[in-house]
């Protein structure tokens, strides 16, 4: 009985309630109650000149390479050198026994010395014979059998000297210099050691490391392409000497020295498909080292009044396809689809899709619904952008 007394009083409170709900939305919906639209921060699209970046793999190698060899043939007496050390030409590096050479050089000059003495003394019995024809008493033959034997001591005079200056030229290769300034490698042979002037022998390595050449290599499709586009107006021509050439390691930091491209190669690898191009940079830290790998970021043309648009402005869809949100009237957000090139820096390059003038949506797309008013204002960018490690092209 007293739960049959207490159903009429439960149905009232829960008519009650639902009536105060029911009052409540209509209240709201006659105030005009809807959710504001979304805050977001957008950006006008504005034409720029924009480099057409690519990178490409490469290795550091030496700009000058040298052998030391021995131009003399004698015994190794001493390594003068420290491996592994800076070297500047004509540093002494090794010395060979000098004493045959010494005394090569004493019997030249002891040659030297026998033909001119026969020299003063053949040009002695010239005047002679000459003062005696003068006075009727010698004969024209002897007169020129002197002037003859004067000839021969000349002539055996300028032989003694050559001689005497190989003599001292040996001598001065017996101490074995450095042809070029450089880093030498480790000593190939040791002191003790024979050392022959056939050429066969090297005694060490020596690298001219500053600077230093990047060489890479790119698709020659690739290079055909981009000078088509550049006879098709598509795209400018970097100025001669002012294309930016930059160094990315594998961890993708950037070498702190812009290089200088020096040139591409005029033939193709047969086996490859690719074209060697060579650029140079300045290595006065030795951080840069022969057979290095790196990737070498260089800006091969200008394309002219490109759009680019953050990154961050960017959404894709379940096949992948690259849209952003433009600006229509009344601040409606309207869908665009997007085909995209390069990313440099924080940025994507625009191919096709958007038009100069646009509004596109940067900040806050993901509040953002097709077809729905938002409220812009104006995007203000962080004081620097965080740059991509390499620029990429995009998929679509």
């Amino acid at each position: 009985m007293q739960r049959s007394s207490q159903l009429p009083r439960l149905k009232a409170c829960l008519f009650a309630t639902t009536f105060t709900v029911l009052a409540t939305g209509s209240s709201l919906a006659q105030q005009g109650g809807e959710m504001p639209p979304p805050v977001v921060a957008v950006v006008e699209l504005k034409g720029k000149d924009v480099p057409v970046v690519n990178e490409l793999p490469g290795r550091i190698a030496a700009t000058r390479t040298s052998e030391v060899r021995a131009r003399v043939s004698g015994i190794l007496q001493e390594r003068v050198f420290e491996q592994g050390a800076t070297v500047s030409k004509d540093d002494v590096l090794y010395r060979i026994d000098p004493r045959i050479f010494r005394v090569r050089v004493a019997s030249a000059e002891a040659t030297l010395q026998r033909a001119k003495s026969t020299q003063e003394n053949a040009r002695l019995q010239l005047e002679r014979q000459k003062n005696l024809r003068e006075r009727n008493v010698a004969s024209g033959i002897e007169y020129d059998t002197a002037a003859v034997n004067l000839a021969q001591a000349n002539a055996d005079v300028a032989a003694a000297e050559a001689g005497l200056d190989e003599a001292k030229i040996n001598l001065e290769y017996t101490e074995v210099r450095a042809p070029i300034s450089g880093v030498i490698g480790g000593a190939l042979v040791t002191e003790g050691a024979l050392v022959t002037a056939d050429g066969t022998s090297n005694l060490a390595l020596i690298q001219q490391v500053d600077p230093v050449y990047a060489d890479f290599t790119q698709s020659a499709q690739e290079l055909l392409n981009l000078k088509r586009a550049v006879a098709a107006g598509k795209l400018a021509s970097a100025a001669p000497g002012e294309a930016r050439v930059q160094l990315v390691f594998d961890d993708g930091s950037l070498y702190g020295e812009p290089g200088k491209l020096l040139f591409a190669n005029a033939s193709v690898d047969s086996n490859t498909g690719q074209v060697t191009l060579r650029a140079e940079f300045p290595n006065k830290a030795g951080d840069l080292l022969p057979g290095m790998y790196v990737r070498v970021r260089i800006e091969q043309a200008v394309r002219q009044n490109a759009f680019t648009v953050p990154q961050r402005a960017v959404i894709r869809d379940d096949s992948g396809q690259a849209q952003v949100y433009v600006l229509g009237n009344d601040n409606v957000a309207e869908l665009h689809k997007v085909t995209l090139g390069q990313a440099l820096d924080a940025e994507w390059v625009v191919e096709d899709g958007l038009k100069a003038g646009e509004t596109i949506i940067v900040d806050g797309v993901q509040k953002v619904q097709p077809g729905a008013k938002v409220a812009p204002e104006p995007w203000k960018p962080a004081e620097k952008e965080k740059s991509s490690s390499q620029p990429t092209q995009a998929s679509e």
